[in-house]
């Protein structure tokens, strides 16, 4: 998807505002029943692991149907923060559950119970879809 950046001049300052994207769209499984957590002063928020799968073939012939399969996991954090949303994805979402998340990603920090800083990614989730044997909306 390409877009046109949309440049805005302030008659009062040479400040060049352009228009950016960060949306991700993730169809997987759910690695673990969804947890709510709040911590003191915030909102509380639902958050649940899901799996995507990469597959391709090896060997001297790619490009025909022998050859050796290989295949990438990678785990993905999504977190519900939405109120609407939050709440239907914790009651509904299950482990092994197919579903489609779209949101966008968020870097940050977190001092882990040895007292050493890591870095995480996550994906804050804005709508998922159980795509199950009935698609379900969330």
């Amino acid at each position: 998807m390409l877009r046109q950046l949309v440049r805005y001049r302030s008659s009062e300052t040479s400040l060049i505002l352009e228009r950016s994207i960060n949306r991700v769209q993730l169809l997987g499984r759910v690695g673990q029943d969804p947890v709510m957590r709040q911590v003191e002063g915030r909102n509380p928020v639902t958050i649940f692991s899901l799996a995507t799968n990469e597959m391709w073939r090896t060997g001297e012939r790619e490009t025909t149907s022998s050859g050796d399969i290989s295949q990438k996991t990678t785990w993905h954090r999504v977190s519900v923060f939405k109120p609407g949303l939050r709440d239907v994805a914790y009651q509904y979402v299950k482990k092994g559950s197919r579903i489609l998340v779209e949101g966008k990603l968020d870097y940050g920090e977190y001092v882990d119970k040895n007292q050493v800083r890591r870095q995480a990614t996550t994906i804050i989730c804005f709508s998922a879809e159980i795509r199950d044997k009935e698609r379900i909306k969330v």
